[in-house]
């Protein structure tokens, strides 16, 4: 299982320390950009979920391309 934690920069090596001294636990720190991204991309694919349900409706690719 992946978990992704949002953790105070002054606590975070406390805690770091603590997870890498679990022997089945890898932690490894990564940049706020990229937790940005998995995020949105997390969401990206909640909200296709939802179109694809029925439950959200879908743009067309014209109205996509005029908010650019």
């Amino acid at each position: 299982m992946k978990v992704l934690l949002d953790i105070p920069d002054n606590k975070a090596a406390s805690l770091m320390n603590v997870l890498n001294d679990i022997s089945y636990v890898k932690a490894k720190a990564i940049t706020n950009e990229k937790a940005l991204l998995i995020e949105e991309i997390r969401e990206a694919v909640e909200e296709l979920k939802l179109i694809k349900l029925g439950k959200k409706k879908a743009r067309n690719a014209d109205e996509f391309l005029n908010e650019l």
